[in-house]
């Protein structure tokens, strides 16, 4: 093997994982729903995909290996059971546009009701909903990242997108009896 090569692999591939920290991070928060616990995750994901890119052998599996690597590294957190919280979380801002405050506070709103249904479902419907419904993976890639059947991705997806209706009407229920309707059912 020549060393030249061997380089230019290295940082072509560390290139690649910084490219993906952002979609890791969005995941990782879908997952746990705290800041500090994500980063944690990613910065464990991309330290494992370092270590292990000699595992590799498909490039083209790129993305699914290293979600697969993320999902593991969720399972290992969730076993050591060291949730922190995070006194300082604070609701993510919306880049401004040019909509009125109320707008923006609606939205954020929406937004925020959201990002509670997902943490209130379980962890094995969170993770399948997010990869399929926000990451857009196949069923099969799916199956293959948290390495359970496929029967159970479609199971589980299913339960999730029954509970998150079940608790987003809830949520337009009590939005519509305080008298803003929002924009919830676009949402939707």
């Amino acid at each position: 093997m020549d060393l030249l090569g061997f380089f230019g692999r290295t940082r072509a591939f560390e290139t690649k994982l910084a490219q993906s920290r952002p979609r890791l991070y969005r995941l990782a928060r879908a997952w746990c729903g705290n800041r500090a616990v994500a980063d944690d995750l990613v910065q464990e994901t991309l330290s494992k995909a370092l270590t292990r890119a000699g595992q590799l052998r498909d490039a083209e599996a790129f993305h699914g290996w290293l979600l697969a690597i993320m999902a593991n590294c969720c399972k290992d957190h969730y076993r050591r059971g060291r949730d922190a919280e995070d006194i300082d979380e604070l609701a993510d801002h919306l880049a401004a546009d040019d909509g009125t405050p109320e707008d923006d506070y609606e939205q954020n709103q929406i937004v925020r009701c959201v990002r509670q249904a997902v943490q209130q479902l379980p962890v094995g419907q969170r993770q399948v909903v997010t990869l399929v419904d926000l990451e857009e993976c196949a069923y099969a890639e799916v199956a293959a990242i948290l390495e359970i059947p496929i029967g159970t991705v479609m199971s589980r997806l299913s339960r999730a997108r029954l509970a998150l209706r079940e608790m987003l009407a809830e949520f337009q229920g009590s939005a519509t009896a305080n008298g803003s309707q929002g924009r919830l059912a676009r949402v939707k």
